[in-house]
């Protein structure tokens, strides 16, 4: 199967994970505490740090020391600076709110719960770019590691999307159709990422540290914040380290 293919299935699969997520929105008359919900949202950010640290980082440096011998950890450190620059600049031009944060970006006319969706849009765009970039390195087996990893955490992210619309009035399938719908930019950026690193192999250390800093901006801006917003901040941190451990384990089988 051609490489651009399994890339955009594979951030296919990462990105409806986000309605497998939200699934039990049609089984809970009740919404989730905010210790298991944060607990689990704390998982999907150690899942996202180990990541960018094995399956995206690491690797950029070892093809960057490839093709530049000892200027690998140079070209990923600028990468890293310019993904998360390029979120930096996408989170202020585009109005988005959190429930927990707030608005962000311009003053939008938008009801509130899709300025909420469009945040989690935005936040899934580089996940479904690092998927797409690890296919594109010609690494399956790595890539494959990946989006397993970047599905898992999605899952979190479903129900944490679902479950506020509930309490906005929507009904249990639109609540579950909206969650899904934030996960189908991932193929977006799936097939971005697989057919620039196809095209352009030379920019492979740089479009996979790209991907980190995108995803390093989101954990450290948005995610971690959030799940320490009310009191809930030791169960969270426990998700991250039971995340990262998942993610790091699953690195190392399909490597």
């Amino acid at each position: 199967m051609p490489v651009i293919l399994l890339g955009f299935l594979a951030s296919l699969f990462a990105g409806l994970a986000t309605g497998v997520g939200a699934l039990p929105v049609l089984l809970f008359k009740k919404r989730v505490s905010d210790a298991v919900l944060y607990t689990m949202l704390g998982g999907a950010a150690g899942v996202m740090l180990a990541a960018t640290s094995f399956s995206l980082i690491i690797p950029g440096i070892e093809y960057g020391n490839e093709q530049w011998p000892g200027y690998g950890p140079w070209v990923v450190g600028l990468g890293i600076l310019c993904g998360a620059l390029f979120l930096h600049v996408v989170d202020r031009s585009l109005p988005h709110e959190h429930f927990l944060l707030g608005t962000e970006g311009p003053r939008s006319e938008l009801r509130r719960v899709w300025l909420f969706v469009l945040a989690v849009t935005i936040h899934n765009f580089p996940e479904g770019l690092a998927v797409g970039v690890g296919f594109g390195g010609g690494d399956v087996a790595g890539g494959t590691g990946l989006a397993v990893g970047i599905g898992l955490q999605n899952m979190p992210e479903g129900l944490a999307v679902a479950m506020p619309l509930l309490g906005l009035g929507y009904s249990r399938w639109r609540a579950l159709a909206i969650a899904t719908a934030t996960g189908l930019v991932e193929p977006i950026g799936g097939l971005l990422g697989v057919v620039a690193v196809t095209l352009f192999r030379s920019a492979l250390p740089f479009a996979l540290a790209f991907a980190a800093g995108a995803m390093l901006f989101v954990i450290s801006d948005e995610i971690i914040p959030e799940t320490h917003s009310k009191g809930t901040f030791r169960m969270a941190t426990a998700g991250v380290m039971v995340g990262f451990v998942v993610m790091m384990l699953l690195d190392s089988i399909f490597s």
